[in-house]
Order: C-alpha cells, then structure tokens, then sequence
C-alpha cells in the first residue's frame, strides 16, 4: 500500500532502508519528543531489526516517509483495542532536514483519511509532549482539536512534561 503526498510517499518497509532510517533517525531533535522505545542513539542495528519487524505487518498500519526514495520519516496509526476498539493513536517523526516543509502535516492528513476509510475507525488521535509546540501546529493544520492537557503525565530524560490531547472524529 502506498499513499502518494504532494513531495512524498507513504510506503511500506522494504530491506535496504535500514541506512537512510538510520541515518535520519540518529538525531537527538528527532528523539526528543518522542517515546523512549525510540531509541537515541539510533544505531544500524536498531534499523536493521526495525525493517525486519515492520515487514511482517499483516495490516498495514505503520508507513515509511520516503523521499526520493529514501526513507526520511515514519508515520504510523496505533489501532486501540476493548471499548476503544473505534479509535486509533497517530504518531510520527522526520528528519530534521526536512522540517518546516508541511510535509509532516500532509502526512498526517493523508494517514488520518486512510484510517479512516480502511479501518471503520470514528476517532484518531495523538498525545503530544507539553514542550513540542511544532507538533500542535501540525496537528492543528491537519483539522486535529486540542482536547485537553494531561498535567505531569510524561517524562523525557528526567523532566516531567504535561501530555496535550488531540483529537480528529470521522467526518459525517
């Protein structure tokens, strides 16, 4: 499954991006914010054993960001289960090169629809550390709605953050 955006394809994983993974993902900006099983450093092993996990998707709900054909970001859809069985979590990173290019919100927005249609989900949506304001933007021009702040709920290399809400519902 792919998904074309305007200077990108959402794609799946394939053997021989474990190097431009690991490339732009060994980078402290890039960890930051997100959750600690991302590792930092990002080393050639931990692309190698990411690429072989990922190929073994029997749903397709994880995405490499390729650029030029090289995978330049990751972008995924966390299906919940139980009661929350009609939602999804989105989360995401790039490479800091290509920050500030609308890329990351384009994603967003093309993953978002796909959930949607795909899964018969009604809700997607993302937690974002207090501190990365750059990720609220994208949520926000990718239609997402701040739905409230989870006080002291993350912590990152020691410091304590508050978890911003966000939230899309299926268009009716």
């Amino acid at each position: 499954m792919e998904l074309q955006g305007s200077t990108f394809t959402l794609r799946g994983w394939f053997d021989g991006d474990e190097e431009s993974l690991q490339k732009h993902a060994d980078n402290p900006k890039v960890s930051a914010f997100l959750l600690d099983r991302f590792p930092y450093p990002y080393s050639l092993s931990d692309a190698i054993t990411w690429v072989a996990f990922m190929k073994k998707q029997a749903t397709q709900t994880n995405f490499a960001i390729a650029i030029d054909g090289q995978v330049c970001g990751g972008i995924a859809v966390d299906m919940k289960v139980d009661a929350n069985h009609n939602e999804a979590e989105i989360g995401y990173w790039l490479a800091e090169t290509y920050w500030g290019r609308g890329i990351i919100t384009e994603a967003v927005q093309l993953l978002t629809r796909y959930a949607f249609e795909t899964f018969g989900i009604i809700r997607v949506q993302a937690g974002v550390f207090g501190k990365n304001t750059a990720s609220m933007r994208v949520l926000e021009k990718a239609g997402y709605v701040k739905e409230g702040i989870m006080r002291n709920a993350l912590i990152k290399k020691g410091v304590v953050m508050d978890k911003h809400l966000y939230a899309i519902l299926k268009p009716e």
